[in-house]
């Protein structure tokens, strides 16, 4: 199973560029996860063309985005029990409080974005994911997104970087 793993697009024009992105990455993926923060429905909408999309919205998505997704979600891939949270929130810092949104659940991934900045690691044996952004890298040098392959209980997660 083959991951795409993308957050923090905040497309509000010019969405062509990051448009023909997505449907390069449709070509090698298995599933696409999206961490929030879509800001234009049109993003939403061009994910759910591939097959296997999955995402939750951000703060800074509005209306017919939180309608359609949810503000958190658990999935299950490969046996392996998956929480998918954007990250925002007024207490501590972004990757604690994506960690303590899933503290009464049993998780072994986290995907969260919310700070533009991507980062691997583990906390309490839990793998946390922040692909960073494919389009507003804010103070980063770069643009970020992540692929994360699951096949026979292994796991190989890479953090992608463009210009």
């Amino acid at each position: 199973m083959k991951i795409v793993i993308l957050s923090d697009t905040h497309v509000k024009k010019h969405s062509d560029k990051l448009f023909k992105f997505i449907d390069i990455l449709f070509k090698e993926a298995d599933m696409i996860i999206h961490a929030g923060d879509y800001v234009s429905s049109s993003v939403v909408s061009k994910l759910r063309e591939h097959k296997n999309f999955v995402g939750v919205w951000g703060n800074n998505d509005k209306g017919y985005i939180r309608d359609l997704l949810k503000e958190k979600m658990i999935i299950s891939v490969e046996g392996y029990r998956i929480g998918l949270y954007h990250g925002h929130g007024n207490s501590k810092n972004t990757l604690e409080r994506a960690y303590d949104e899933f503290s009464t659940d049993k998780v072994d991934i986290i995907i969260f974005g919310h700070s533009h900045q991507p980062l691997i690691l583990t906390k309490s044996k839990v793998l946390m994911i922040n692909p960073g952004s494919p389009s507003y890298k804010r103070r980063e040098p770069w643009y970020s997104y992540v692929i994360l392959e699951i096949q026979d209980k292994k796991i190989d997660v890479q953090l992608k970087f463009f210009s």
